[in-house]
């Protein structure tokens, strides 16, 4: 009983559930069907806590060469040498170049390292691989999510590439899925690589080192790779920075090119991709015991 004069302290309202948890195997059924994109949304949820680190060194870095070598150099070799670029200016030659660069170098930072810790130093991978995802799910979500960030940076580039004037066709926005596959014919079998490799011994410098910057010099990204001499013009023949820069002029500025070399080298960037999707799908099967 309550004295007079007292007052009865409020009691909570119960709360009332409304929804309801999915059942374990409900949970599993989707997890087996969109895994994938579950494991994609999470790395993205990661890349965004350094997106301002993104920005800088994938659109930064290029956007800091075009000012340089198509702004600054550019005075100079269109005054000299405008017909040695096919009558368009120097910025408009190099531009698709740099936008197929910048995925590919981004390719070289995202397939590497990433999955290195995913196996060997945090080993993020096994936390997801104890649930209902397949080691395919977990290589493909983060494959997902690398695309999507070669696609926003090569639009944000392209975007920057457009205000300058340097995509005169209206077909210069192919270049940005051009550039993502570029990547992903590159960083792909980088990724089955790297998926391989069980100790840290420097490997990852040696590509960028040997491999990443000589095809970055040698890919007829500042001048045409027939002015290059004989022995270092296979290095192009064999680059996705190669082929993906040609199908970039001919879209940006109208690239006067046989149609079965493009369609050759639409056929090199999606065999690479396919090569090195199927490999990456079975190295990381393999490594982690599926």
């Amino acid at each position: 009983m309550t004295e007079p004069g007292q007052t009865t302290a409020a009691r909570p309202e119960p709360q009332t559930v409304t929804g309801r948890a999915h059942a374990p195997e409900v949970s599993a059924a989707k997890a087996r069907r969109w895994g994938a994109f579950y494991y994609a949304e999470q790395v993205l949820r990661v890349m965004k806590g350094y997106g301002w680190t993104i920005v800088m060194y994938g659109v930064g870095q290029p956007v800091a060469y075009l000012f340089a070598m198509g702004v600054g150099l550019a005075t100079l070799v269109d005054s000299n040498s405008a017909a040695a670029f096919g009558g368009v200016s120097y910025l408009t030659f190099i531009a698709p170049a740099l936008l197929i660069s910048a995925a590919v170098m981004t390719a070289a930072n995202e397939f590497t390292f990433p999955v290195m810790d995913g196996f060997k130093w945090r080993r993020v991978y096994y936390g997801p691989h104890a649930s209902p995802l397949t080691p395919e799910q977990i290589a493909a979500g983060q494959i997902i999510a690398v695309t999507v960030r070669f696609l926003l940076q090569s639009a944000i580039y392209f975007g920057v590439v457009t205000l300058f004037g340097a995509s005169p066709s209206g077909w210069g926005w192919v270049s940005i899925l051009i550039a993502t596959l570029a990547g992903l014919a590159f960083g792909l079998p980088l990724m089955a690589y790297a998926a391989r490799i069980k100790e840290d011994k420097g490997q990852f410098a040696m590509v960028m080192r040997f491999i990443v910057m000589p095809l970055f010099l040698f890919s007829g990204t500042f001048f045409p790779l027939d002015t290059l001499p004989l022995g270092v013009r296979w290095v192009g023949w064999i680059s996705p920075i190669w082929h993906g820069t040609e199908l970039g002029r001919v879209v940006t500025y109208g690239y006067p090119e046989p149609a079965w070399l493009s369609a050759v080298h639409l056929i090199v960037l999606a065999g690479l991709t396919v090569l090195g999707w199927v490999l990456t799908r079975r190295q990381f099967a393999t490594r982690m015991g599926a």
